[in-house]
């Protein structure tokens, strides 16, 4: 087992740990989610996808890592270009989550201002 396997396992340990805490409350938040705006609902799913790209980031460390040592062109490996293509996919997602929370933010600050005399 090399290192990075050793500390992903430790640190999945305890965030599995940390994670049945925070699945309770996360739980509230949906239902919460359920009574919030669209625009809430769009700001959740891009905190959820930046949180699935954080730890997709730590795996393409480790698989980078790992492939120091050795010959091969880390960005020529499998499961590196798996990780990318991953994480390429949810930035996507992120930037047209946020776009169009971004532009309802947009409007209606154009609104408020509209409104002062």
């Amino acid at each position: 087992m090399n290192l990075w396997d050793k500390v992903k396992k430790d640190v999945q340990k305890g965030l599995k740990e940390g994670m049945e805490y925070v699945k309770t409350g996360a739980g509230v938040v949906q239902k919460k989610a359920g009574e919030l705006s669209d625009e809430g609902r769009r700001r959740l799913k891009a905190l959820e996808l930046k949180a699935r790209v954080y730890r997709e980031m730590a795996d393409l460390g480790g698989k980078v890592y790992h492939l120091s040592g050795s010959k091969e062109n880390p960005l020529q490996n499998a499961g590196v270009k798996d990780v990318i293509g991953k994480v390429s996919k949810m930035e996507a997602q992120i930037a047209r989550l946020e776009g169009a929370t971004g532009k309802k933010a947009a409007k209606k600050k154009a609104k408020k201002k509209a409104k002062k005399p």
